[in-house]
């Protein structure tokens, strides 16, 4: 790859970027404030902080495409304001909502950028084909982008932010909504470009993905709040994170408790126990009495980038949901609260979702995971009643799908993966209309939207349309709208996708406190240890449902001499492949 990718002379210059006392303001709004920074050449540097940190906007000042309002910085040598052409030319860029030409094909994509380059794409065909091969997408060149996965998609992009052999290229959290076999591709073609000498900034919000970088950058509230390797940042935190094992069915309860300590800065559950981390200088005795108490076992454990990067920020947001808080216990006839058998549902030859069932339970968080494309926002869309099945049925608080989708849609909450807000009404009249869509009305409609203002912060923003929001709050917004009406069922599709972990903390302590008043809770998700809060995961893979059991269950599944103790992302990883082998053994017998 090293033609298609490297710059024609080596750079002599470690620095790839060069950035001196950079500030930004939109009107009031300070998004950068006095930046100072080095990224150096041939590696991989990670870019990490809350929504409204900065990030986007510096990834925007070191393309050229905003100019600071005081301060400089290089790319590659070049001013970014004074040498902007030579800019474009020496970056590759790819941002959150890469521009994909949905109805043009793989190849027509990759001709159009190249185009938009000022290549000729008749005399390129040499690195069309080695970016194809990079990046795995040879075999599809004549699909529609549109048609594609999200991993796919996201291949296509760098394809095509590589296409004029930047020196620097800067990838404006391209994992988002990504699953992680397809991460695992992404990584794959970083790291052979980081290794050819290409200096690479990835902006993200999973932090397992900051930790593997060789250095990080972390804004706050638009100021550099640390700069060096995650390693020496996860140090800081050396005896002051811990484990409450077998805890079981209570460690909802007990997460709250251990919240609500004094000692205690951030906490979440992991599997069947619950993972906690210690303020600076807090001692153990408060946590300790607590295993004593719920006769648990406290171990400590090593500490991960996140629980630095949250202790950094100030801690997690407690373990009170004040929409929980408000809530009556869900009373249902049945502890089954959402069943399904052989769920089907064919697109003409195309089959999204081939046999599913299951069932889940009152008060129950259940995971659908699976790779991008595997059928799980198809499942979900069944399950609301938004989708008619091919075959099977399903039922929804003991209402038929077939029969009563009316009357199911009053009973659950569905949280889409692309925002279902309304972009030409105002947050507070997008909360209205969803209000009055449950059949809410008079002072109730009243009461419950002001409730919802309140709980999620969105005074500020009541007059904003929703796609001038930061994004955890249009999240929050989203979220609002599919919980207003109190269901007892709610249905969330990648509900913190792309958010800070912050937020992600904040949206679990609802989701947590909904559970514990009896409201069941179906979730998908591509961050994995979100994998791990759920009581029960089904994965989903090629439309067909793999596996169903407990998060430590599946992980004990993948456990192997090479790998003693293995993560949901290496459960996830081993299940597809297992199943991919299931696959051609099945091929050759039959064959």
């Amino acid at each position: 790859m090293a033609s298609a990718c490297a710059t024609s002379h080596p750079p002599s210059d470690p620095n790839a970027v060069v950035i001196d006392g950079v500030s930004k303001h939109f009107g009031s709004v300070q998004a950068l404030q006095g930046l100072n920074a080095r990224i150096r050449f041939g590696r991989l540097t990670g870019l990490v902080g809350p929504d409204g940190a900065g990030k986007t906007t510096l990834m925007r000042i070191l393309t050229g495409l905003l100019a600071p309002n005081s301060g400089h910085a290089t790319v590659a040598g070049f001013d970014v304001v004074d040498d902007n052409d030579a800019i474009h030319a020496a970056t590759g860029y790819m941002p959150q909502r890469f521009g994909l030409y949905e109805d043009l094909s793989v190849m027509e994509n990759m001709r159009l950028y190249a185009q938009l380059r000022g290549m000729d794409a008749d005399r390129n065909v040499e690195l069309f084909s080695e970016l194809l091969d990079f990046t795995r997408l040879a075999p599809f060149t004549q699909r529609l982008a549109g048609k594609l996965s999200g991993g796919m998609k996201q291949k296509l992009g760098l394809a095509c932010a590589l296409m004029a052999r930047p020196a620097v290229l800067l990838l404006d959290e391209p994992s988002v909504g990504v699953d992680p076999v397809s991460r695992q591709d992404l990584w794959r073609m970083v790291q052979a470009l980081t290794d050819e000498g290409m200096a690479v900034v990835w902006s993200t919000a999973y932090l397992d993905e900051a930790e593997r970088c060789d250095s990080v950058l972390l804004l706050n509230e638009g100021r550099l709040a640390y700069d060096g390797s995650p390693g020496e940042l996860t140090g800081r935190l050396a005896g002051r994170s811990f484990r409450l094992e077998q805890v079981g069915d209570e460690r909802r309860t007990v997460l709250a408790e251990a919240l609500d300590l004094s000692s205690v800065g951030d906490g979440v559950v992991q599997g069947a126990g619950v993972r906690i981390v210690l303020r600076p200088g807090a001692g153990t005795g408060q946590i300790t009495a607590l295993a004593d108490r719920i006769a648990a076992q406290l171990r400590a454990v090593p500490a991960r980038f996140e629980d630095a990067f949250i202790d950094l920020l100030g801690g997690g947001p407690g373990g009170t949901s004040a929409l929980a808080e408000g809530l009556p216990p869900v009373q249902l006839e049945s502890d089954i609260a959402v069943s399904c058998r052989d769920l089907t549902k064919r697109f003409g030859d195309f089959t999204a979702t081939d046999n599913v069932s299951f069932e889940v339970r009152k008060g129950e968080i259940f995971g659908l995971l699976g790779p991008n494309g595997a059928g799980k926002s198809t499942t979900f869309k069944m399950l609301c009643g938004l989708l008619k099945p091919t075959s099977g049925e399903a039922h929804v608080v003991g209402l038929d799908l077939r029969r009563a989708t009316g009357a199911v849609k009053g009973q659950l909450g569905y949280m889409a993966q692309k925002f279902s807000l309304y972009g030409l009404l105002s947050v507070r009249q997008n909360l209205e209309f969803s209000a009055g869509v449950y059949g809410l009305d008079g002072a109730t409609q009243r009461a419950r939207i002001e409730e919802m203002i309140e709980i999620f912060g969105l005074q500020p923003w009541l007059s904003s349309a929703p796609d001038s929001l930061p994004l955890g709050y249009k999240q929050r917004l989203a979220l609002a709208c599919a919980v207003m009406h109190r269901p007892p069922v709610l249905f969330l599709d990648e509900p913190t996708s792309g958010v800070d972990p912050i937020t992600r903390r904040e949206f679990w302590t609802h989701i947590n406190g909904l559970a514990r008043k009896g409201v069941t809770v179906m979730v998908t998700t591509h961050f994995m240890d979100e994998a791990e809060y759920c009581d029960r995961v089904a994965m989903l893979y090629r439309a067909r449902l793999i596996a169903l059991d407990t998060p430590d269950a599946l992980k004990r599944g993948a456990a192997s001499d090479a790998r003693p103790d293995p993560t949901m992302e290496d459960a996830f990883i081993h299940l597809v492949e297992a199943e991919d082998l299931a696959d051609v053994a099945r091929s050759e017998v039959a064959a």
